[in-house]
């Protein structure tokens, strides 16, 4: 299936290693140019490094999401360089799990605020494109209790109407907006292979709840989020993906 992203211009946060690298390695090879940030400078450089050597055009930056001025710095710089803005893909979390005050801090202004800002600073090019879409990464954490923090399951929840909401008020002027929301995802320097280390009697109870018997792996998400930010679906706006292996048991009607 050709999905149509040929010339277009994408936005990744996080997208230098997991669910964004492997978003930004999608889109690359389909043609579309794209743009990353990630906390560390090193990261972003050996991404864009070897996306550009594979025949892409890409740009990147080290960038703290939660940092209104710098995020918007990057998604005009990224504007400029990549010669505007057709996708932009949320994909940062504080991982903030914890029950205290610091971790709605931190999910707010990480997880929540980012998205927000990010889709507010990418406005005025995503109005100039025909092909434009939101796609910002949830969790099912946000679809049922489990084991996180109160904190991370509710902007992850209050990720999924905001987009939403964005889906209703954009539909007339052709901007689409989704999320996917994930299910445990281990990948190298990720979350889970840290608590595998650390905590493995956490990480043998999260394993054991995945009915598949394994997590999934990053790119089996990405191939999702790179697919609802496509043109091959430009009739798909204001939906959750899940994408869990069956891992949660909320049925959505």
């Amino acid at each position: 299936m050709d999905l149509g992203l040929g010339g277009l211009r994408a936005l990744v946060t996080g997208g230098s290693k997991g669910i964004g690298l492997r978003c930004a390695e999608i889109l690359a090879a389909e043609g579309a140019a794209v743009s990353i940030c990630a906390r560390t400078g090193a990261d972003v450089e050996a991404v864009v490094a070897k996306l550009t050597a594979a025949g892409a055009t890409a740009h990147g930056a080290a960038v703290d999401v939660s940092d209104k001025a710098a995020l918007e710095t990057w998604v005009s710089q990224s504007a400029e360089a990549l010669g505007g803005i057709d996708i932009v893909i949320g994909n940062v979390s504080a991982l903030a799990v914890a029950d205290d005050e610091d971790a709605w801090r931190d999910g707010f202004e990480t997880d929540m605020m980012h998205s927000v800002r990010l889709v507010n600073a990418a406005m005025p090019w995503l109005k100039k494109s025909e092909a434009a879409s939101i796609t910002l990464v949830s969790s099912v954490s946000g679809r049922e209790i489990d084991f996180t923090g109160p904190a991370y399951g509710a902007f992850k929840a209050a990720i999924v109407h905001y987009a939403q909401g964005l889906a209703y008020k954009l539909a007339a002027q052709g901007i689409r907006a989704n999320t996917v929301s994930p299910g445990n995802t281990y990948f190298d320097g990720g979350i889970w292979q840290n608590i595998e280390t650390d905590m493995p009697a956490l990480f043998a109870e999260a394993l054991a709840l995945n009915p598949t018997g394994r997590m999934a792996k990053p790119e089996e998400v990405a191939r999702g989020v790179v697919f609802l930010a496509s043109p091959a679906s430009s009739f798909t706006t204001g939906t959750n993906l899940v994408i869990d292996g069956a891992l949660t048991k909320g049925v959505q009607l």
